[in-house]
């Protein structure tokens, strides 16, 4: 497993829907060595904080080997790093392997925890120049998913990534998107998503109305 590249951006202004919001999708790969913290890393910003970052949102990760199947999907060759909002680029590390508290390290000091999928907004059809690319990108199941920075450090584009823990009992992220969106009459595997010890509070919470309903 190996980052392939680090992204960032400040939040820029874009006009959508007749007004003028602030964004940090428009990420671009950094060279050298950065500086990855707690809620973020260096040279980096998100537009919304109710919405993106903190604790439990705090360093967004993409597989890859998922930009073939999109360069083939939208017949576009014009898709480079951070396309997608990431701020790592990962190879090796796909939503239907990895699993709800798995714990990687990156490089000599970073360790990051798998915490939720990512859920696209329309930012990313904006990004994207596709109204309808969100919904495309989350019924693909290739939606990437958030870390927690459990140690904060430096990281290189070309690090390798280790995966140090692992949560035999969790559930990968593939399995949680689908409890969410797609197979939201299954209580019994919804009512053990929701007691996953690392997923999100607002994914708890999410779960937590599924059942009440």
């Amino acid at each position: 497993m190996k980052l392939l590249s680090i992204n960032v951006s400040k939040p820029k202004p874009i006009q959508y829907d007749g007004k003028t919001i602030r964004t940090g999708i428009f990420k671009e790969p950094v060279s050298g060595t950065v500086m990855l913290r707690e809620k973020n890393i260096d040279g980096d910003g998100q537009g919304d904080l109710r919405v993106h970052g903190g604790t439990y949102k705090a360093i967004y990760g993409y597989p890859f080997e998922h930009y073939t199947h999109w360069q083939q999907e939208l017949q576009r060759d014009d898709l480079t790093y951070g396309q997608f909002g990431e701020n790592l680029t990962l190879e090796g590390l796909l939503e239907e392997k990895v699993r709800i508290g798995d714990v990687f390290q990156i490089g000599s000091t970073v360790k990051l925890q798998i915490t939720q999928p990512r859920v696209p907004c329309f930012k990313l059809a904006y990004k994207m120049g596709l109204p309808e690319f969100p919904k495309q990108f989350l019924e693909s199941r290739r939606v990437g998913f958030y870390f927690r920075v459990l140690e904060e450090g430096e990281i290189t584009a070309g690090d390798t990534i280790a995966c140090i823990e692992t949560v035999p009992e969790s559930m990968s992220v593939t399995e949680i998107v689908n409890l969410r969106y797609f197979d939201r009459d299954n209580r019994e595997k919804i009512a053990q998503a929701r007691k996953l010890r690392a997923l999100s509070p607002s994914w708890k919470r999410d779960f937590t109305k599924i059942l009440n309903k």
